[in-house]
């Protein structure tokens, strides 16, 4: 849990430190808003495009060596972040630390779904989604006093301590034998990052131009992945319904929590007037929500089914955010944006720990690593590639007609996700779903 813990926190910690970073490296205007778009991008395009790949490693060497390899690279990738001088670097600081975030998540959860059997599996993944999602909640209260009491470099030195507790308490986990023999697919990663990295940028800095090559190449890799011999992303688990649903149903949600706590988190600092702690500390009920439900949530969908679960919780959470529509430039706190989300909270604790059970209930356990990875690799590309869209959404200008435009998209989003899994999802309580 705490190695996801310090992936998934990096996320969300640095949205409110967007503002300060744009001050000292940026520029005014799109030229901020563009480098606040990469800041964010930069760590989910490489955190995307290798999490497949790390998927593959956990499966064949061994979760706990490359939660190890993973954890090193993160905090490495942690301290140039914390002194680059200027904003390329930080960018290219942000790529490299993503590529070993990339490591952690999949090799994590997949400890947990090879310790765990039945309803404790259920309970063991809802305490996983509680503090990971927590992560992605708290994040930005954190880097909130960060960015106000210190500077925001400190949102990525913090990753070092959290680092190295880690790699105390992984010295008494035992590593397990590999659980399939299979080749790494090279072509199939390499694919993947360039069109990821081809699409995104296309997007961000709208060269159209760039995103055709990237769609090319996504579209190669697609078909690579389905002659190679050890694939990357195995075409076989998609056989399963709930699998493949419930990522389709994985990329609408997550592009909608990318989306509007990052639309959300500029908002209230760059048009209300909030401070960087003032912004965090107003999205601290949907933690305390995470917290106090996640796993109640996904005991009970390891009993009943994750299929109602997942079509409620994200259509909850999208009333959250119509419920912010009332909300002006003042963004007057206890009437125009605690009730919104309070509701949002709610609805994401509905969802999560549901979710991630299903999905990962619907494969063979000897799968667990992959499809670990190919369920966080769907969620990261649904958050690269929304907030990619931020600039188009926008207009390049963020203020209330604009945020009440991206509250619409970030409603949209979560209640396709609820439809999605109402149309697409099959309760599977007690055993994987048989994938030929």
């Amino acid at each position: 849990m705490l190695a996801s813990f310090v992936s998934f926190l990096d996320g969300t910690v640095v949205n409110v430190a967007l503002p300060a970073i744009a001050d000292e490296l940026g520029g005014p205007g799109e030229a901020g808003l563009t480098l606040q778009q990469w800041v964010v991008d930069g760590y989910l395009v490489t955190l995307g495009s290798f999490i497949l790949l790390a998927g593959s490693l956990s499966d064949v060497h061994g979760r706990r060596r490359v939660l190890l390899v993973g954890l090193i690279g993160f905090a490495a990738a942690s301290v140039l972040c914390a002194v680059a001088p200027t904003g390329p670097v930080l960018v290219v600081a942000r790529l490299l630390q993503g590529v070993a975030g990339a490591l952690l998540v999949p090799s994590s959860l997949a400890l947990i779904i090879s310790t765990f059997d039945g309803p404790a599996q259920g309970r063991a993944i809802g305490r996983w989604t509680a503090w990971t999602g927590t992560a992605m909640i708290v994040g930005p209260f954190v880097g909130g006093g960060l960015v106000d009491l210190i500077s925001w470099r400190w949102v990525f030195w913090i990753n070092v301590p959290v680092v190295v507790v880690n790699l105390v308490l992984l010295r008494r986990v035992p590593e397990a034998e590999a659980t399939v023999r299979r080749r790494i697919d090279v072509p199939g990663a390499a694919l993947a990052a360039l069109g990821l990295a081809a699409a995104v940028l296309g997007l961000i800095e709208e060269w159209w131009p760039v995103v055709i090559v990237g769609a090319v190449l996504l579209a190669a890799f697609v078909v690579v992945e389905r002659r190679a011999p050890d694939p990357m992303l195995p075409p076989r688990l998609f056989r399963s319904r709930t699998f493949a649903w419930g990522n389709v149903a994985t990329f609408a949600v997550y592009g909608a929590l990318a989306f509007g706590g990052f639309v959300l988190t500029l908002f209230l600092q760059q048009v209300a007037g909030y401070s960087a702690t003032a912004a965090g500390v107003a999205q601290l009920p949907t933690t305390f929500a995470m917290l106090a439900l996640s796993t109640l949530f996904g005991t009970l969908a390891g009993r009943y089914g994750a299929r109602w679960f997942m079509t409620v919780g994200p259509i909850v959470a999208g009333g959250g955010f119509l419920l912010m529509l009332g909300m002006d430039a003042e963004a007057t706190y206890l009437t125009q944006v605690l009730p919104g989300i309070l509701v949002f909270g709610l609805g994401l604790a509905i969802t999560v720990a549901p979710l991630t059970s299903a999905i990962l209930g619907a494969v063979p356990r000897a799968d667990a690593g992959i499809a670990s990875a190919v369920n966080n690799a769907v969620s990261r590309v649904a958050g690269l590639v929304v907030i990619a869209f931020a600039g188009v959404i926008l207009g390049g200008v963020l203020d209330v007609e604009s945020f009440h435009r991206a509250l619409l998209v970030t409603a949209g989003l979560l209640v396709a996700g609820g439809l999605v899994s109402m149309v697409g999802i099959r309760d599977t309580r007690t055993a994987p779903e048989e994938v030929t």
